[in-house]
């Protein structure tokens, strides 16, 4: 009964989210798009396999580690998203060319097919669009889609692919489709608490039952939810207090979020909710890496996003929840 009682408050305060944002007013605390999702579960597991292109997936794989996506060849996607830790870089934000420090903290390439939109403020609609971002940031790639195919086109392995797929030259489109499909493919199923919700109740300790309850029970599942548990609406970091008031440091653009693309005064500090899959392995947390442990994230989001304060017994079951979202990787991400 505590579980249907919690899941209809969530669901009341995603509604009361969704009909926030038809009615945007200077005065908004929070702006979220809600993705419907198609299970009446709020929390659904990673499937065990998907469908994809296989002649895609295998040539995105090798574009995807391709050091000529950047203008001095000296990094790829996976310097960022480095598929042996839990595909982030484990640093506070990212460094491109020439040693250049970016102004956001690199997400986890895994699952992120399941996310709504990509990059923390939801610039890219699609896998294919965010491609595309990196390789033309100035302090990332800096390079462009000439001087790419340009490159790739040297090189008959890849040509041979492109003509295989697409009976066709190497391509703008064909790098971001290709790209795109291989990070779909990476995706990590099994986590024990994937196991627990198909029915498998010793899957989970007593603390990590304990910790899913606090999520549920406390609203933290009203934004982190679906199959990816985030990564599938908006919402204002800062809901309950002041977050960029007591950080302790200046407000930067990409502290912004939303405004940066919308230009709305109600999309000050609203970001994509990040998916918690894989959480564990991913530090440090938040947008400007400024989060080094799961103690910290958890204290600073009940206190900043629920205006709660919790004791140290809740804080260690919501850490042990938190660790039981690691999925099975696939070997060396391939």
């Amino acid at each position: 009964m505590r579980y249907i009682i919690a899941v209809a408050l969530s669901l009341i305060v995603l509604t009361i989210v969704v009909m926030v944002q038809s009615t945007p007013t200077t005065e908004q605390k929070v702006a979220a798009t809600y993705i419907p999702n198609t299970d009446n579960r709020p929390i659904t597991p990673i499937p065990k396999a998907i469908e994809l292109n296989q002649l895609k997936v295998q040539l995105g794989r090798i574009l995807f580690h391709d050091k000529r996506l950047s203008k001095d060849n000296s990094v790829a996607c996976s310097n960022c998203h480095n598929l042996n830790r839990a595909g982030q870089d484990g640093i506070a934000v990212a460094i491109g060319v020439k040693g250049l420090k970016g102004s956001v903290n690199s997400p986890t390439v895994f699952n992120s097919g399941f996310a709504f939109r990509q990059f923390w403020d939801g610039r890219a609609p699609t896998l294919e669009d965010q491609v595309g971002g990196p390789i033309h940031n100035p302090v990332e790639m800096a390079s462009n889609w000439q001087e790419v195919i340009g490159k790739l086109r040297s090189d008959p392995k890849i040509a041979s692919m492109f003509d295989q797929i697409w009976q066709e030259e190497i391509s703008q489109h064909g790098i971001q489709e290709a790209i795109a499909e291989f990070e779909r493919s990476l995706i990590t199923p099994n986590s024990p608490f994937d196991r627990y919700l198909m029915g498998e109740e010793a899957a989970l300790t007593a603390d990590e039952i304990s910790g899913w309850h606090l999520f549920r029970d406390l609203g933290c599942i009203s934004c982190h939810q679906g199959i990816g548990i985030g990564n599938n609406m908006y919402a204002n970091l800062g809901v309950m207090g002041d977050y960029f008031g007591d950080r302790g440091k200046p407000i930067v653009k990409s502290d912004l979020g939303r405004f940066n693309v919308t230009g709305k005064e109600r999309d000050k500090h609203v970001f994509k909710v990040p998916g918690l899959r894989n959480i564990a392995l991913t530090a440090p947390y938040f947008h400007d890496g400024s989060i080094d442990t799961l103690d910290e994230v958890v204290n600073t989001m009940a206190r900043y996003q629920l205006g709660i304060n919790l004791n140290k017994q809740q804080r260690n079951q919501l850490v042990s929840f938190l660790k039981s979202l690691t999925g099975q990787f696939q070997k060396d991400g391939s």
